[in-house]
């Protein structure tokens, strides 16, 4: 399973449009294949960063198949006029789990 982390800044003043936006896109990534979960954090210290927390079951399933695909450009459409600098992307394995 794959964690990918994208870290989004919004334009000052359109949190609630782009909190509604993602809200759309939300269905684009529940219908994606291989995603196995999707949510969006904001940050406290900072309330314009958002950070989009998607488990993929493969890499690929993100960077081949959903990237670039019609439901990708969906997604940005909804979302991009939002963002004030283009998303820092990362893709994370889980090493350890502590409870």
């Amino acid at each position: 399973m794959i964690l990918e982390i994208a870290q989004i800044d919004v334009k000052p003043g359109s949190e609630a449009d782009f909190e509604a936006g993602i809200a759309k896109a939300s269905a684009l990534f529940k219908a994606a294949a291989g995603c196995r979960s999707f949510a969006v954090r904001r940050s406290i210290e900072k309330p314009q960063r958002y950070r989009l927390l998607i488990k993929w079951e493969t890499l690929e399933a993100h960077t081949k198949d959903f990237t670039g695909s019609q439901p990708w450009q969906d997604y940005r459409a909804l979302v991009s006029r939002y963002f004030e600098s283009p998303p820092q992307v990362e893709h994370t394995e889980l090493t350890l789990a502590a409870f």
